[in-house]
């Protein structure tokens, strides 16, 4: 089966990064949120490991961002600027999510080295690492140190403000955590785009019988 090379090795570091460190992140975290009733490690302990694993992951953030910015990979995340064009890619790739899988239709969306991402998940990972990422990382740092931060704390409505709005995107990144692993997994083998992110090379099916697409 011919292979395209998707990932570069920039890339596919901050992807292992970023997941251990999310899942770190979240296992930390549910210890603060829920002390005395998780007895996974000392309070102390996942208040230490939470602050430091949060700015590896945030300096983790910048190296992708930089790389996306000045190298032409940055076409991947590049929007589809046309309203039906997109919702019709992305009704297509929703009726294949939801029944056309389970009666092995093709998946409708064929990847490509600037095309890696269906139009699902280009609109999914455009929010998510260009908004709910940042604020993430914006109101931990602000929840790090409440007194030095304290005036833009109190700028975005309080303590509690910011802490709900921390909460709920983490939240919603547990979710993200369950569901990421599952649509890996649909790929022509289970393991076949989990084992591209460690070599970089995605495995795909040349329909037209010309090589290895490019």
């Amino acid at each position: 089966m011919p292979s395209i090379y998707v990932h570069p090795l920039p890339v596919r570091i901050w992807h292992w990064i970023n997941a251990f460190g999310f899942v770190a992140m979240i296992a930390t975290g549910v210890q603060i949120r829920y002390v005395g009733l998780i007895d996974l490690m000392s309070f102390k302990t996942a208040v230490v490991l939470h602050n430091w694993i949060g700015f590896v992951l945030i300096g983790n953030f910048f190296i992708w961002f930089l790389f996306y910015l000045f190298s032409d990979k940055i076409k991947v995340y590049h929007p589809e600027l046309s309203p039906a064009k997109h919702f019709r890619a992305s009704f297509r790739q929703l009726k294949y999510y939801g029944y056309g899988i389970f009666k092995g239709e093709p998946n409708p969306h064929h990847i490509s080295v600037y095309q890696k991402f269906n139009a699902m998940q280009s609109m999914t990972y455009q929010v998510i690492m260009l908004l709910l990422v940042p604020l993430q990382f914006y109101t931990g740092v602000l929840l790090w140190d409440v007194k030095r931060f304290s005036g833009m704390i109190d700028a975005l409505g309080g303590v509690r403000a910011v802490d709900t709005a921390h909460v709920l995107i983490f939240i919603f990144f547990v979710g993200f955590i369950f569901i990421h692993p599952y649509l890996a997994s649909l790929g022509h083998t289970r393991t076949a785009h989990f084992k591209a992110m460690l070599t970089g090379y995605e495995e795909v099916e040349d329909e037209a019988g010309h090589g290895p697409l490019r």
